[in-house]
């Protein structure tokens, strides 16, 4: 009697949605009862660098234990994605490829012309819907046209109803056999793993990294931080906000996941406030996501061309200070600070230290937002290139240009002891509470006795505010065909 013949394995690619729960590349593989055969291709042009980069890694890595404890392993070839791609299907003899859809113009152009190529071989190609809780276009105006305004925008999204319920973990997963000229892909070694910047000294302690993981930091900020959400989220001396940004990006965790789960919490808890307000950063996101969508250059051009004759000083020695957090504003100092050792900075800080660079030392958002990504646990080539032309007042929806924040009332008003001034900056931790927010105020007498020189203990402030402020409204307001309040 003739052997069956074993049934076509089927390949799934896995690219920023590191995860089993609610993936449905992975869940529409499994369903087909075929074999399933998973990859991350390691192609250099997909490939960020920095704290990014590391933080993808040990995605990467969480998802390999994750297949490794159902019995399957994650094939982690390098190279360029389209020949790695066929020369899989070529050795196992693939019949169907399942990803998820990405929208960064890089991910975009190799997914189009993966998809031409493969259709073209007849190999079946299916493309899901995983990022996001709309696709970037299915929000559209009356004409047709995508939004210009995030609460136009968010309006329209929420008439669409809820977004769909997240998918379950597949229950039963039948693994193909690993081709023998890939065998050498499921090795440890084989998986790059970007180490972290020398001075990014706790990243590792603040970010864990699993599924399981993500799903207890969001049950815990249920649990407790959302009923203060509306308010706390913009103090940086408390634990305000959700910590889930590094989990989205790297796609341990879905946007439908933590809807439902919100949505869950509400119906226990009657809080439609806190929930609405939290809701509406995961609608932020889409909002950025869609921006990048239409507009591919975002992270490298002004979406506003009036900005194109801006005449941005771009000192360096300035620059170099914001980085390092030597500034002399304690604030701006604080973050920057926290951004080196953690990857992470407070959402509100965030906006401060852009504020700061773009229009206090009136220095291209470009070079911020670069910084940012380098920098960023959850580095997002959408939402940083959007919250920069955001703060920069270039962007779409954009802070106007004279709404420029000053750091020093910022903090007098968000972190009104200096706590998050102290954490991140010592020199400055047994100053009186008013004097932490402007230690250059100090008199002589209290100096002495604090062994604080301000000048040489922490840094005099780089710019005067007031002077920097007239200077960057000056500038802005020479500009031509500059309206404040006016969006191209």
């Amino acid at each position: 009697m003739t052997a069956p013949i074993p049934p076509s394995p089927v390949l799934v690619l896995f690219r920023d949605d590191f995860r089993l729960t609610d993936n449905p590349a992975f869940h529409a593989a499994c369903a087909t009862g075929q074999p399933v055969l998973c990859a991350y291709v390691q192609d250099e042009a997909c490939l960020p660098k920095g704290v990014i980069g590391w933080w993808l890694g040990q995605a990467a890595t969480a998802l390999k234990d994750a297949l490794a404890k159902r019995g399957g392993t994650l094939l982690t070839p390098q190279g360029e994605t389209l020949p790695v791609v066929q020369a899989l299907i070529k050795a196992s003899g693939a019949s169907e490829v399942f990803w998820n859809r990405r929208y960064d113009p890089v991910g975009k152009d190799i997914d189009t012309a993966l998809k031409e190529t493969l259709t073209k071989q007849s190999i079946h190609v299916q493309s899901l819907s995983a990022r996001l809780l709309h696709e970037p276009w299915a929000v559209r105006t009356g004409a047709g046209q995508p939004y210009r305004i995030f609460t136009a925008w968010w309006r329209a999204a929420r008439e669409l109803g809820e977004p769909g319920r997240p998918l379950p973990a597949p229950a039963n997963i039948q693994f193909a056999t690993v081709p023998d000229a890939f065998k050498k892909d499921t090795a440890p070694e084989a998986l790059l793993t970007p180490a972290l910047p020398e001075d990014a000294t706790l990243a590792e302690q603040y970010w864990p990294c699993s599924e399981e993981n993500a799903r207890t930091i969001l049950d815990d900020f249920l649990d407790g931080t959302l009923e203060h959400y509306e308010t706390d989220r913009d103090r940086p001396d408390r634990e305000g906000t959700s910590g889930l940004s590094p989990y989205l990006r790297a796609g341990l965790i879905s946007a439908r996941q933590i809807w439902q789960v919100a949505r869950q919490a509400e119906a226990r808890s009657g809080d439609h406030v806190n929930t609405d307000k939290f809701l509406s950063e995961l609608g932020w996101r889409d909002f950025g996501w869609m921006q990048l969508f239409y507009e591919p250059h975002m992270p490298t051009r002004n979406l506003r061309s009036e900005f194109d004759q801006m005449p941005w000083q771009n000192d360096t020695d300035a620059l170099q200070a914001w980085k390092e957090g030597r500034t002399g504003y304690p604030l701006v100092d604080a973050g920057m600070r926290e951004l080196r050792a953690t990857g992470t900075m407070h959402n509100r800080v965030r906006m401060v230290v852009a504020s700061f660079l773009t229009k206090h030392l009136l220095t291209d958002w470009r070079k911020g937002e670069r910084w940012f990504y380098e920098r960023l646990v959850d580095a997002d080539p959408a939402l940083n290139a959007m919250n920069w032309q955001w703060c920069a007042g270039t962007g779409i929806d954009a802070s106007p240009w004279f709404r420029i924040f000053n750091p020093v009332g910022q903090s007098e008003k968000f972190d009104p002891s200096g706590a998050y001034i102290r954490e991140w900056v010592p020199e400055l931790a047994n100053l009186p509470d008013k004097l932490v927010h402007t230690p250059w105020k100090m008199d002589p007498t209290l100096s002495r006795h604090l062994g604080f020189i301000p000048g040489t203990t922490y840094p005099h402030p780089i710019v005067e505010l007031k002077q920097a402020r007239a200077i960057a409204l000056e500038s802005y307001k020479n500009l031509k065909g500059s309206d404040p309040g006016s969006v191209k």
